[in-house]
C-alpha cells in the first residue's frame, strides 16, 4: 500500500507516535455507556490500529479524503460498511448508530469548532468524545470563568459535558508537523437532560455576550432583547467571561420574561 499524502486543504497532520495514539484511545473511559465508537479522519490508521484491538468496542471510521478511504479499505477489509467515505459534519448519525456512541479523532484544525458544535447538536447520543485539537481550542473548551480563554465554546460545551484536558502534544509527533502545539481533551456527557431554561435563548445570550466580550452584558445583550426592555439584573453590570453556566441559565430565565 502506498502511503497517504497529507493534504493541506483538509488540515491533515498525521500522528506518528504510537504511544500518544495509545494514550488517546485510553482516554475512552465511559465504555459502560456505549459499545460503538466513530473515529473521525483516521488518515492512515494509527488510532484505528489500537481501536480495532478493543473487543469492548465496535469501531467505525469516517474520512472525507478518498485517498485515505482507499488506503484504509485495503488495510482493514474486515470493516466493510463500517468504513465510511464521507463528511462527519454532514453524516446522518441516526442511520448508523441506533443508540449511544462515542467519537474519537485527531481532528483537522480548520474545522475544530464545527466538529464541537456538531457534537453538541447530537449530545443526546454522543456520550463521550476524546479528541486532539489545536492546543488553543482545547484550552478554550476546558477554560474556567474569568480567564481570557473562557468563551462561547467553553460555556456551551460545559453546559452539557464534563471536560478533562488530558495532555499536550508537541508538533514533532506529526507528519507534517503543525506550527502549534496540540491538546487532547475528553468530553463526558453530564446528567443534564434539560438546562431548565429556553435553550435557544441560552445559546443566543451566550453568543451575544461573548461576541462583545469587552462590553458589559447590558450592552452586549441588546442584540437579543431591546435595551429598553432589558429591565434590571445584577449580571448586567458584568462581562460574559465572569458568568458561569449556571449564571447564564439564570440570566436566560430572566431574559425570557422580558
Amino acid at each position: 500500500m502506498s502511503l497517504v499524502k497529507a493534504k493541506k486543504h483538509l488540515g491533515q497532520h498525521f500522528l506518528t507516535d504510537k504511544n500518544i495514539a495509545q494514550k488517546i484511545v485510553d482516554g475512552l473511559i465511559h465504555t459502560d455507556k456505549y459499545h460503538q465508537v466513530l473515529e473521525v479522519g483516521p488518515g492512515m490508521g494509527i488510532l484505528s490500529d489500537i481501536l480495532l484491538q478493543r473487543e469492548d468496542l465496535q469501531t467505525f471510521l469516517i474520512d472525507i479524503d478518498v485517498e485515505s478511504f482507499n488506503f484504509l479499505r485495503e488495510k482493514y477489509p474486515q470493516l466493510g460498511d463500517r468504513l465510511i467515505n464521507g463528511d462527519f459534519l454532514k453524516l446522518s448519525f441516526e442511520s448508523i448508530f441506533p443508540g449511544k456512541f462515542a467519537v474519537i479523532g485527531n481532528f483537522p484544525y480548520n474545522i475544530s469548532s464545527q466538529i464541537l458544535f456538531r457534537i453538541l447538536e447530537n449530545r443526546q447520543n454522543i456520550v463521550e468524545m476524546v479528541g486532539m485539537f489545536q492546543k488553543e481550542v482545547a484550552e478554550r473548551v476546558a477554560a474556567k470563568p474569568s480567564t481570557k480563554e473562557y468563551g462561547i465554546l467553553s460555556v456551551l460545551t460545559q453546559a452539557y459535558y464534563d471536560i478533562d484536558y488530558l495532555f499536550t502534544v508537541k508538533p514533532g509527533t506529526f507528519n507534517p508537523p503543525p506550527k502549534v502545539n496540540s491538546g487532547v481533551i475528553r468530553l463526558s456527557r453530564n446528567s443534564v437532560e434539560q438546562l431548565g431554561c429556553d435553550e435557544k435563548l441560552f445559546w443566543r445570550a451566550v453568543k451575544a455576550g461573548f461576541n462583545q466580550r469587552r462590553k458589559t452584558l447590558r450592552n452586549a445583550l441588546s442584540a437579543v432583547v431591546p435595551r429598553d426592555k432589558l429591565g434590571e439584573h445584577p449580571f448586567y453590570e458584568k462581562r460574559a467571561e465572569q458568568l458561569t453556566v449556571a449564571d447564564f441559565i439564570e440570566l436566560t430565565n430572566f431574559l425570557s420574561t422580558r
